[in-house]
């Protein structure tokens, strides 16, 4: 064979080896399969789509919420008052009374309401379970350790029930009301003068010693009853809802609140429930339902009217504060000094 032949053999020995080292973009998806590989979106590509759900941190969500409630209103009044209820969880990174505190999210707030903790927990009148008393009163006091103060709402009314509530959460630290109304719809008539009545000024929630919760005015027969049974009160703290027979109170309703029937001034905060809409609120529009508009969630089965919301949506939130026909704005229009944000334990609804 001459060196000619020889060299035409190892051409064409050249190109029928190199034939089988083909692009990738030639096998199949059985090929693929077969050699043990497996079939992955090259998401090295520039056209290359991610059409992944990204995960929802929910607590983080509602931190972000109250965060942002507690920043646009203190732009306003820098003395306003935050208070979220229930949903201690997030004082910490990890929901534990060990774990790191969530420094931004304290820093926002400057009270907790928890209701329950003594008194309520399974039913009304009963004492709650002592684990989970301990469990509740963990999470408080990193609250009450961090600067943040303890309202706490126990639905009692045997007398015997009531001292040992008010007694319980002196001992801890925290600012203790014993209701007699899962409702919230009287003025305890047990005991007689709030717990630790006193004729001081109260000009921030630290100076508090004793508060009224009283959202449900139905049982007065007008505006002016139910607004003159609060001044006959000496309650540093009152907690009421903007809406009377749901017109808003005034201005002047409110100014003529925050004297104490023995002279001292006091606070009025204004509830409002950001985990949940209402279809009772201004608010509403009776075109809505659930899944329309697309942040509305199903109904609280043990609270009618009341429907389950994606608090993370900026259509919610947009409802809630941030312009002139918002829930906040409305009421710091008419003078409240804070607001007691309720249903911030939502994120239990959408984790579970």
């Amino acid at each position: 064979m001459n060196l000619k032949s020889l060299g035409i053999i190892i051409f064409v020995t050249f190109i029928l080896l190199t034939s089988g080292c083909s692009d990738n973009s030639t096998d199949t998806p059985d090929t693929i399969e077969n050699s043990g590989i497996s079939e992955v979106s090259n998401t090295d590509s520039p056209d290359a789509v991610d059409n992944s759900t990204p995960e929802i941190d929910y607590r983080q969500q509602m931190r972000d919420f109250v965060t942002g409630i507690s920043t646009y209103s203190k732009q306003k009044n820098p003395d306003f008052i935050i208070i979220p209820q229930n949903g201690q969880e997030l004082l910490t990174s990890g929901g534990g009374s060990d774990d790191p505190t969530a420094q931004d999210y304290i820093a926002a707030i400057d009270g907790v309401g928890r209701e329950d903790l003594f008194f309520g927990y399974d039913d009304g009148n009963m004492a709650t379970k002592e684990e989970d008393t301990e469990y509740l009163a963990s999470l408080l006091d990193v609250a009450r350790d961090n600067g943040v103060v303890v309202l706490v709402t126990d639905y009692c009314w045997t007398k015997s029930y009531v001292d040992a509530s008010y007694r319980e959460n002196a001992d801890r630290g925290y600012i203790a009301l014993a209701v007699d109304s899962r409702d919230l719809d009287t003025i305890p008539a047990y005991p007689a003068k709030p717990f630790n009545v006193n004729s001081n000024d109260i000009h921030s929630l630290s100076d508090a010693e004793n508060f009224l919760y009283i959202i449900n005015p139905e049982e007065y027969g007008s505006k002016e009853e139910f607004l003159q049974s609060l001044r006959g009160t000496d309650y540093d703290v009152i907690l009421i809802d903007l809406f009377y027979d749901d017109v808003s109170l005034t201005s002047d309703d409110i100014a003529s609140l925050k004297t104490k029937s023995n002279g001292g001034s006091r606070l009025v905060i204004a509830y409002m429930s950001i985990g949940e809409a209402e279809d009772y609120r201004y608010y509403w529009d009776d075109s809505w339902s659930v899944g329309s508009p697309d942040w509305l969630e199903a109904e609280n089965p043990y609270w009618e009217g009341n429907y389950k919301v994606r608090y993370w949506e900026e259509e919610w939130q947009n409802v809630i504060y941030g312009n002139e026909d918002a829930y906040l704005d409305m009421i710091l229009n008419v003078g409240f000094d804070g607001v007691y944000l309720d249903i911030i334990d939502a994120f239990e609804y959408f984790e579970n």
